[in-house]
């Protein structure tokens, strides 16, 4: 037949060719196709329609006119719907329900209001609830008894509710709601339980923008609930029947607090469960915009295909059988959307459920959920739709639903890297650069709402993770070495879904901070997003509580907000050629070098919001009053990159040396490193190249992975004298006055600065606090499982066997579960590029803060959350896995300012919070443990000038804790029996060892207040560790809490002691010289010590209650408090033999002369019989030597006593009535009480009264002239 067909354009005529022919009756033209699947007949306009609107063949009969919109709406009337309801047509069985407010036939499903207890209320449309009591619960107005139903909860909060179905007979009241009575039932995710009168566990632990299906079937008897789709099993058979118009309601509790959207149908399910029907049935609409939008679908795609280059045989055989025409688009689409909305005009009420389902497929369908996305198809579409006024609501409706979609979506690994929510954000950013869509937004009442949901993104719980990271494995572990690469594999293609939905975050960002709102008092570009940044942070005030508000946004919010501020001030805003408040720029705001400033209003303006934020010198309104704002008169402070260094360690931008964040030795250290899974395992690695590299200016990124650790609650000093602060003056800062007139409508970088510390404190610290939980939790379990393993190899006995295999599976899925939870952590937080900008942020602000130091005023108005996320940032990249940078040059290189600040600003009475001073001295606690970190300190001017007093005078009741580990680290070495016992021999600092030592020789006062409190925190240490043990023997047991405390406050003795040995070791002439109140009170407290723990009944009973867990018997024994004191003993004896005092004080004597010499003698010989190490026999023959002369000074001692005891009682009455050793030669005045020099002055030590009567005392007066 193909004879009978000429050949045109050189094309077979068998293959395809467009004709023109002359229709006869119109004489109009028309397109005619001639195709090979029709044996080459003539194949009409009319065809070509019936394809569009999926009808069948030849159901279109010839038109008799052009084709236009009113013919194309026609033949929509006429053939289209009434052929498709007739063979889709839907019959809605609503028997089985019924809704108690409405009779009419119509079921919009609500919350009835009479069920409520508590205080649910509605706070966005058209059913978010929150409850505001302590425990709410409410019921739907519409219930069933029969049938399969279901409705679903989408979760803006992840804590307590109880979810599900109850009757009317379920009471509610303040403490019992759904799930509480037999004839309720309920799930809740938080506890993983299901609730009917009692719970079980059941379920999966659910996290914040899950949908949770609950569908109960009446007619097998059976409740069951789904998480995003997937079943978690029936929850509940047997259920009671029950009877027409008796069934069970769709209910709710509550905790306070707690926020959900409830959906019954009045929008489209997420996660639809077949069979199981909405409470509320779909508008009729719906199916009539659904099949339209279809029809719009196959136009589009026929016309997309002209844009391929396809051959003709190509495009024919994807067409299979018809052609569009480029002619026919306008018309036909026209005509579609001319009868799509006056649909809608006439039942305007389905709008929303239209745009969230029939729209957003058809929009999603158009554009495509990955890329190479068809851009061209959707400009086309939106351009249509604008041409009509009703699709304006219709665009408002599909902005919502996008943003709900990014709220729900959760990563799934087989659509990476285009998965989760980056398909709802790819597409919204596209249609929302017109201006006109980004006004319909931003003239919303709900566009903050919608953008915190489209920046948020969904974490995943443990069973997610399983899911995403099905293989798992760790160093040492026994796995096959596939599940490494498939690990590498699915880090990998996570990583790259968290980089493209990042990306999009970035771009929605740009797009909102170029829009130029149309108000009648204009406004410049970056107005809006700077006014959702104050009211985003205005709504989450006290975020950061153990107990936050109600209504606090998602942390992944926070995240994200926090993640694109520090992509645009560390990379720059890669604005393009679009016009910007910000200037673009080619280096990011935090990497700029040289001049930097700071405007003060960002700290001192009334209007900013989170004014009612903590300050560095108290609270804001405290401030306004003692420290006026318009006095300062400063507008800007100025100061130049480095200034605050010392000029031979300084580190800038501009400098030869770069600092950390921008050296050619972050990219090289990470290509080097050897043993990658040492870190975190090769395993981690994989993802890490998927994320964008640093822009092509810097020279190289930051490692990844890092993790912070959470430095110790401990307490911190309280009132001290002002330190020292003005070590050096400020070299190239300047304050600009108020007369200069800076833009301040503009979005600024300092600002978004600001914005992103406090984001950084809200809602990134919690997350590296977690993070840091999962990472040490997991070298605990590692190690809990490297000792099973080898239990298990010693071939115990079969039941042990059992047990320990037991043991082992436990463990083993315990590690697994960390390993996936630190995977996500730094797939989700960290690249190189984030690492980068948080080591620039942390030059800029201390730079900041210690230049505003130096400003009284200023100062003190500085937030407290720059200074701890100053702290807790530095942390997450020194204990980064794998390490940010070597830490050799972590400080060295552009962080001496850290240093610097924390040693000047630990004890600075400006800062009044106490924890704040606590978190600075722990952070030096920490730093001095490393000897890369010391060699900063000991290198850091301000530390040899500030550091050696001011520890001494922090060391108190508060903070003495974190000042003994310093103390510790900086002057231990090697000691009398360390090596024995297990303790460290890591090298001290002889720098301060010498600082400390001149600072007590020089400041007497000083001194003798620290060994004052030295003296009594041990004896406290002592007495508490005496009680403890006390306990553990009197109940015959070892519980392990007892034996964790006796343990902890051994420890701290021990450090005690070893401080008080160094004391006696550097600065022995304050116990051989003068008075000889301090020898008396050090041999008090030795004997003290040795009667405590050399009095203990059972030694092994003794050992037992100190070691804990995992510690072995040498490092934690007697020995390694009998070693400090046996130390302290032989100092004393080698300076008085090796130093001439012209008076020394009798050490022998001293011990000899108290009252209790059998508890002394006792005491010295446990020490010579315990089992030191062989390299201290020296000073074991010196000790020998000591207990000698001891023991003959003690029976002389005797001797006298009782050659003098006839004299006794005509001296009774001069005996000092405190010690009854003395004679009560001094007495206080004015009060005229008479005790020893040696008792008085003690007392005086730590209290101003005297201690018969209270009275504050003025003066000491001695009988002895020659005492001053």
């Amino acid at each position: 037949m193909a004879e009978d067909v000429s050949r045109i354009g050189g094309l077979s005529s068998g293959l395809a060719v467009i004709l023109n022919a002359k229709d006869g009756r119109e004489g109009s033209q028309k397109n005619l196709l001639i195709s090979y699947y029709d044996e080459f007949a003539h194949q009409s306009v009319e065809r070509t329609l019936e394809h569009i609107f999926d009808l069948p063949y030849k159901s279109i009969g010839p038109l008799a006119s052009a084709l236009d919109e009113g013919l194309v709406r026609s033949i929509i009337k006429d053939n289209f719907l009434k052929f498709h309801r007739k063979s889709d047509a839907v019959i809605t069985d609503v028997d089985g329900r019924y809704n108690y407010s409405n009779d009419s036939g119509s079921y919009n499903v609500a919350i009835e209001e009479s069920s409520i207890c508590g205080g649910i209320q509605i706070i966005k449309r058209p059913m978010m609830v929150e409850s505001d009591a302590m425990f709410s619960s409410a019921r739907a107005n519409v219930c069933v008894w029969t049938g399969k139903w279901m409705y679903e909860v989408t979760l803006e909060t992840s804590g307590i509710q109880q979810l599900g179905w109850a009757t009317l007979s379920c009471p509610f009241t303040n403490h019992m709601g759904v799930g509480d009575d037999e004839d309720s039932y309920a799930y809740d995710g938080r506890r993983v339980s299901k609730w009917n009168k009692n719970a079980e566990t059941y379920g999966q632990s659910w996290v914040v923008g899950d949908v949770i299906g609950c569908c109960i079937d009446l007619n097998l008897n059976q409740i069951s609930f789904y998480r995003n789709g997937i079943s978690l099993g029936v929850a509940f058979y047997g259920i009671r029947k029950m009877g027409p118009g008796f069934g069970y309601y769709p209910a709710i509790s509550l905790s306070q607090g707690e926020r959900c959207d409830l959906n019954f149908g009045a929008r489209p399910f997420k996660y639809p469960i077949e069979g199981f029907s909405p409470l509320q049935d779909p508008p009729s609409s719906n199916f009539v915009a659904t099949k339209l939008l279809q029809c719009l679908s196959r136009l589009l795609e026929m016309q997309s295909l002209e844009r391929y280059e396809f051959t003709s045989v190509e495009k024919l055989r994807r067409l299979k059988r018809y052609l569009p025409l480029e002619q026919l688009f306008h018309p036909i689409s026209h005509g579609i959307c001319e009868e799509l909305f006056s649909t809608l005009e006439v039942d305007a009420s389905s709008m929303e459920y239209i745009g969230w389902d029939s729209l957003l497929l058809f929009m999603m369908e158009i554009f495509g959920a990955q890329e190479p996305h068809d851009y061209l198809s959707l400009d086309k579409v939106v351009d249509l739709f604008l041409e009509f006024q009703g699709s304006r609501h219709l665009f408002e409706h599909l902005v919502s639903a996008l943003s709900f979609g990014c709220k729900t979506a959760s990563l799934v690994l087989t659509e990476c890297p285009y998965s989760g929510c980056y398909p709802y954000l790819a597409l919204a950013c596209h249609i929302l650069r017109r201006e006109e869509l980004m006004i319909l937004w931003w003239k919303s009442s709900d566009f903050d709402f919608l953008f915190e949901g489209f920046l948020s993104m969904k974490t995943p719980n443990k069973r997610d993770l399983q899911y995403m990271m099905p293989s798992v494995c760790w160093p040492g572990s026994c796995e096959d070495m596939s599940y490494e690469s498939s690990m590498v594999l699915s880090t990998t293609a996570l990583g790259s879904a968290i980089s493209k939905i990042e990306e999009k975050h970035r771009e929605l960002c740009r797009s909102v901070i170029q829009f130029n709102p149309p108000t009648t008092s204009p406004k410049l570009p970056g107005s809006v997003f700077r006014n959702f940044l104050r009211s985003f942070l205005v709504k989450n005030r006290g975020a950061d509580r153990n107990l936050p508000p109600p209504g606090v946004s998602s942390n992944s919010v926070f995240v994200s907000l926090y993640t694109v501020i520090l992509h645009f001030l560390s990379e720059g805003f890669s604005l393009g050629e679009e016009s910007c408040c910000i200037k673009a720029n080619d280096v990011g705001f935090l990497h700029r070098g040289g001049q930097r400033n700071f405007p003060v209003d960002l700290f001192l303006k009334h209007d900013r919001p989170g004014n009612d934020v903590s300050r560095l010198g108290g609270s804001f309104s405290h401030l306004l009053k003692s420290h006026a704002v318009n006095d300062l008169g400063i507008e800007v402070i100025q100061w130049e990159e480095g200034c605050m260094d010392d000029e031979e360690t300084r580190v800038t931008h501009l400098s030869s040396q770069k600092p950390c964040c921008c050296s050619d030795y972050v990219g090289d250290f990470m290509r080097n490193s050897k043993d990658p899974i040492k870190y975190s395992g090769r395993s981690f690695r994989g993802h890490v190249n998927t994320i964008p590299e640093c822009s092509s200016h810097h020279s190289a990124g930051c490692s990844t992975g890092s993790l912070n650790e959470e430095i110790e609650d401990k307490p911190s000093s309280s009132d001290q004298p002002e330190p020292e602060t003005a070590y050096q003056e400020v070299h190239r800062s300047r304050c600009l006055p108020k007369e200069i007139d800076l833009p301040s409508a503009t979005l600024r970088e300092e600002e978004l600065l600001d914005t992103m510390l406090q984001l950084y404190h809200i809602g990134l610290a919690p997350n590296f606090k977690q993070a840091s939980y999962y990472m040490s939790h997991q070298s605990q379990l590692m190690s809990l499982l490297e000792e099973t393993d080898k239990q298990i190899r010693e071939r115990t006995s079969s039941e042990q066997l059992k047990r320990l295999k037991e043991a082992r599976s436990d463990y083993r899925e315990e590690v697994a579960d960390c390993i996936r939870h630190c995977a996500w952590y730094r797939i989700y937080l960290f690249s190189r590029w984030k690492q980068r900008g948080m080591y620039a942020t942390c030059m800029w602000i201390v730079q900041l803060l210690l230049v505003l130091s130096k400003l009284d005023s200023l100062f003190i108005y500085a937030p407290e959350f720059y200074l701890e996320t100053l702290v807790d940032c530095f942390h997450v990249l020194r204990k980064g896995d794998p390490p940010f940078v070597p830490t050799a040059i972590l400080i060295k290189q552009g962080l001496m300012s850290f240093v610097t600040f924390v040693v000047t600003h630990f004890n600075d009475p400006r800062i009044s919070s106490a924890d704040l001073r606590d978190l600075l001295l722990q952070t030096i606690s920490v730093l001095v443990q490393y000897k890369e970190f010391l060699a900063a300190f000991e290198n850091n001017e301000a530390a040899i000038h500030n550091m050696p007093k001011a520890l001494l005078s922090a060391f108190d009741n508060r903070s003495w804790i974190p000042v003994t580990n310093i103390l510790l680290r900086l002057c231990k070495g090697p000691s009398f029996g360390s090596s024995k016992h297990g303790e460290s021999s890591s090298s001290s600092s002889v720098v301060f060892q010498r600082l400390l030592r001149e600072a007590c020789m020089h400041d007497r006062e000083l001194f003798s207040s620290f060994l004052n409190r030295l003296f009594n925190t041990l004896s406290w240490t002592m007495t508490e560790f005496s009680v403890s043990i006390r306990e553990v023997q009197e109940k015959c047991q070892v519980l392990e809490f007892q034996q964790k405390k006796c343990g902890v406050i051994l420890d701290l003795s021990c450090n005690l002691a070893r401080v008080l040995e160094f004391c006696t070791r550097e600065i022995p002439q304050a116990f051989l010289s003068g008075t000889d109140m301090n020898l008396r009170r050090l041999s008090e407290l030795i004997v003290f010590i040795l009667n405590h723990v050399t009095s203990t009944r059972d030694h092994e009973f003794f050992d037992l209650s100190v070691r804990r867990h995992s510690s072995s018997l040498e490092k934690v024994n007697r020995g390694t408090i009998l070693a400090p004191m046996a130390a302290i003993i032989m100092n004393l004896l080698d300076a008085r033999m090796a130093t001439d005092y012209r008076v020394q004080n009798d050490v022998v004597g001293v011990f000899a002369s108290m009252d209790c010499p059998d508890t002394v003698l006792c005491g010295f010989q446990y020490l010579l019989e315990s089992n030191w190490a062989d390299g201290n026999l020296a000073k074991i023959r010196q000790l020998e030597k000591f207990s000698s002369q001891l023991i003959s000074r003690t029976q002389s001692l005797n001797s006298e006593r009782n050659t003098c005891a006839g004299d006794v009682d005509n001296e009774e009455g001069n005996l000092c009535c405190i010690c009854y050793a003395c004679e009560a030669d001094t007495q206080f005045h004015p009060c005229a009480h008479r005790s020893c020099f040696g008792c008085i002055t003690r007392h005086l030590l730590n209290c101003q009264r005297c201690f018969f009567c209270n009275v504050i005392v003025l003066e000491v007066v001695s009988d002895d002239k020659n005492r001053s």
